[in-house]
Parts: structure tokens; C-alpha cells; sequence
């Protein structure tokens, strides 16, 4: 059985929130990053150096999700769609925030990633954009092809259309709530 959150907030912070120039010294809340976060900033020398500056002085924990997290992010992330635009640190990411939710806790993801944003608002985690201005609703995906018009799964194993050999795109496949609407009757729900 899951805690009732206790209100404390911690910061879960994805890879894009130390390139958009996310300051960890400048929040006081608890802030946790999964490991593979540090494999993706090593490409800008200075998102580096304020993402080791952070771990180094405390400010950061950098924590491992525990594997029933990452299967319940995996299984939401399939369901959405979006399970092939998600990185394996996405799913560390997400993951991370609801074993933070599950311990009691309210976490916050610090991303502008919309496919994290999307399967966030699907696991019931808060998430902060920095940059964008975030997704307003939630999306299922359907892949398609852009020749021929044939429609697959989201989570369908192949990228191109079996008919024409075209690479295939995808689409919402329907609208959802707004995440504002969604958080509003979440709300009144309690």
C-alpha cells in the first residue's frame, strides 16, 4: 500500500534541467538525479562542471532506481507510446520519482523532455519545465506509415512500414485530458 504524500518535495532532476542551467544551489528542497543523468552531460564541458559541483557538495544525491520502478515506468511508457523516444536515463528519471512517491514523498521532475512530461503526467508525478512551456495534455501515440497509411502500435518492434518499406512517423492517437483539468480533479478528489 502507498503513503499518502507528506509534502515534502524533492527535485528529481533529468538531464535537461543542468543544460537549460537549472541551479541546484539556489533550492532548498531534497534534489536526486539518477547515474546515467552524468553519461549525458559529459558532452558540455560546463553543464559538467555545475552537475559535479552539485554531487560534489551534497547538493545532488545521485541515486540507482530500484528495478520494480523502472518495470512499472517501462510498462506506463509502452502504454503511452512513448516507451521508443525515451532514453534509458529517461526511464531512470521517472522511475526514481515514483520510488521518491512511493517512500512518501512528493516528487517534482525538473525536465523539458515531453515524452518524460507525458508519461509523468500518466504515473501521477509533478514535473517542472525550464525552457518550454511543457505538454498540455496527455497523449497515446499510434506509429503510422506517411506512404501508404497504414497504423501500428505504438510499441510496435519495427521503425518501418512492412507494406512499403517507408519509416514510419507517429501521432497522438486521441486526445486526453489537459493535465491542468486532470490535476484539478485529482484535487477535488481529496
Amino acid at each position: 500500500m502507498q503513503k499518502p504524500p507528506s509534502g515534502k518535495r524533492v527535485m528529481v532532476l533529468d538531464t535537461s534541467a543542468f543544460v537549460a542551467g537549472f541551479d541546484p544551489f539556489g533550492v532548498r528542497e531534497e534534489q536526486v538525479s539518477p547515474p546515467l543523468v552524468e553519461d549525458e552531460v559529459k558532452r558540455n564541458s560546463m553543464v559538467l562542471l555545475r552537475f559535479h559541483t552539485a554531487v560534489e557538495s551534497g547538493k545532488v544525491r545521485i541515486v540507482m532506481p530500484s528495478q520494480p520502478f523502472m518495470e512499472q515506468t517501462k510498462a506506463c511508457a509502452t502504454s503511452v507510446g512513448d516507451s521508443f523516444f525515451l532514453s534509458e536515463t529517461d526511464k531512470q528519471v521517472l522511475a526514481l520519482a515514483l520510488e521518491v512517491k512511493a517512500r512518501g514523498d512528493t516528487p517534482q521532475i525538473v525536465t523539458d523532455d515531453y515524452s518524460i512530461q507525458n508519461v509523468a503526467t500518466k504515473l501521477d508525478v509533478g514535473f517542472i519545465s525550464l525552457a518550454t512551456f511543457g505538454i498540455k495534455r496527455v497523449l497515446s501515440w499510434v506509429r503510422y506509415c506517411p506512404a501508404c497509411h497504414r497504423t501500428y502500435p505504438a510499441n510496435a518492434k519495427t521503425t518501418e512500414c512492412v507494406v512499403c518499406g517507408t519509416q514510419l512517423k507517429r501521432k497522438p492517437q486521441r486526445a486526453h485530458q489537459t493535465v491542468s483539468s486532470q490535476k484539478n480533479q485529482q484535487n477535488n478528489q481529496q
